[in-house]
This record gives C-alpha cells, structure tokens and sequence, in this order.
C-alpha cells in the first residue's frame, strides 16, 4: 500500500474503531467526561446517540479502556438479542460459570446473587450496550428490571446504550416510559466542525507516523469536511482514497482533483460544490477553447 511512499508506520484512515486514534475534540471529550461523570455517580442508565459514522463505538472502546479498576465491565457489542439471549450473555461476560440447562428463573436468581456479591466485594457493574436501537421492546424490559437491583444506597448494575438516532424514536415509545425516565444523563454526539476536520485529519497522520510537509493544506481539508459533512467515517474513507490517488500516481502533493474524485467515488457524501468546482474548470476552458477559434478564425 502507500506506508512507505508516505513514510507511515500505520494506515492513518482505517474504519477500525483503534483507540489510539482516539482525537480528544470537544464532541467526544465532552462525551467521556459525561460517561465517566455518570458511572461515578451510580445512574442506573446512561444514553449516548449519534448518526452513523460519529465514533460511537469507539467512543465505547476509549471508555472500556479508560473505565477504573473497580469496576466490572460486561460489554454486548451485538444488540440482537432477546431477553433470555440477553441474560445469557451477561452471565458470560460477567464470568460466571453456568449450567447450561438452567431455566430463565434460575438463570437471573443466579444473575441476582453475583451481581450482590461483586457489590459487597466492593466492584461496581457496568453493562456496555453498542448499537443498542436494535434491542426489541422485550429486552429493554428485560435491561430495565436488571437495574431494578439495588441495595438502599446503590445500584448493583449501571447500563450504558450506545446507539444511533433511531434509540432516542424508541425510548419516545410510552411503552418503555418507566425505561426512559431511568436514563439519568445521555449526551448526542454531532458531527466534526469544519476546523475540527482540519485537526483530525493531521493529528491522525501524526499519530500514523508521519512527519513530513503538510499532506492535506487547510483547503483540501475544508473541502473534505464539507464533502463529508463532518462526519468522521466520511473523512476517513475519502482521506484513505485520496492517499490512494496520489501513491497510484508517485506524486506526494494531494491536490483537490484528487479529492474531487475520492468524492464522486464515495456513497452518501455531499459533492455539489465539488462539481461546481469542476464545472468551473470545464465551463473557462470552453471559453478559452471558443475564444482561440475565433482568433483562429480572424487570423484566416
């Protein structure tokens, strides 16, 4: 690929949530302080929603490795699940060692008695729930008894969802209202700025290693984010595509032609205003094309 052309160590632009590309601006950092502020505090359900693509997963990883030791984390990346699905997999992640032919009663009794346990061991739990608008309404019932354990100062299991717009649809649902008025803190995250773009895009390269002259000029990268509309998974597909373009043709100058057509190659990304940019290019050699014709033609 274009590591070496680029002298990079890593692919800077990969979709793989890896948190040591984690970039601290203010949407997400603002989001982990309200997740860790929340957990701190005992909240029985904590709500993070944004559109897809805005880093909500790794958001969630950042926070399984930022979370304290005392805690006991049991993390659900598939939300796909019905209750009785949803109670074995907790027991799972909670370590417990279970009989497999146990019914669903015995299975949360059990449930019940670790979850206490852990309390007077002095382990807070938290359950981490991504893409958590698939969860049907009978699991979320199920989530909403979970939290129905408690003792008369704390709760013994704190949930965190994880989700996208469509969750905050389903918790409006007056069939999930005692749910709802459960969630004691929630934060929406919203796309990248303009500038924050800017910033993302280099402090990705930097962390991939790369420390030559300026790949992406402040211009290159404002068109990226308003072809992206800010949203992270955007800015990577096309950043990723356009160090492509370039390495395809040996030059180590991106150049907006590049971005042009990084944009017209990628679904779901606003290009208007690149075609009118091109079209801008058409439209003055048409008249500089018209223009020699008719000098041409005065010349005869």
């Amino acid at each position: 690929m274009y590591l070496s052309f680029f002298n990079l160590s890593e692919m800077p632009f990969t979709l793989t949530p890896n948190t040591e590309f984690f970039c601290a601006l203010a949407p997400h950092n603002e989001a982990m302080q309200v997740l860790l502020t929340a957990l701190e505090m005992g909240e029985g359900f904590i709500k993070v929603t944004g559109e897809v693509g805005t880093g909500k997963t790794l958001l969630c990883r950042k926070l399984l490795n930022q979370i304290e030791q005392d805690f006991t984390v049991a993390y659900l990346p598939n939300s796909y699940l019905n209750p009785d699905e949803l109670r074995w997999a907790l027991a799972v992640e909670l370590g417990m060692d279970l009989n497999k032919e146990l019914d669903q009663q015995a299975l949360s009794q059990l449930i019940n008695h670790h979850l206490l346990s852990l309390q007077q061991a002095g382990k807070k739990v938290v359950l981490l729930i991504d893409e958590a608008q698939c969860l049907s309404w009978d699991t979320l019932e199920a989530l909403r008894l979970f939290t129905n354990l408690e003792t008369e100062s704390e709760k013994l299991i704190q949930v965190v969802l994880f989700g996208q717009p469509e969750l905050d649809e389903k918790l409006a649902n007056s069939r999930v209202r005692q749910l709802r008025q459960r969630i004691g803190f929630s934060y929406q995250l919203r796309a990248m700025t303009p500038a924050e773009v800017v910033y993302y895009i280099n402090h990705r390269l930097q962390v991939a290693g790369f420390n030559g002259p300026q790949l992406f000029t402040q211009q290159l990268g404002l068109r990226i984010a308003k072809a992206s509309r800010g949203v992270p998974r955007l800015v990577n597909v096309l950043c990723h595509k356009v160090l492509l373009q370039a390495y395809g043709e040996g030059v180590n100058e991106i150049k907006m032609l590049h971005i042009y057509s990084a944009v017209k190659d990628t679904e779901d990304c606003q290009n208007t205003h690149l075609i009118n940019y091109w079209s801008y290019i058409v439209a003055s050699c048409s008249v500089l094309v018209i223009a020699g014709i008719w000098f041409w033609r005065q010349w005869l």
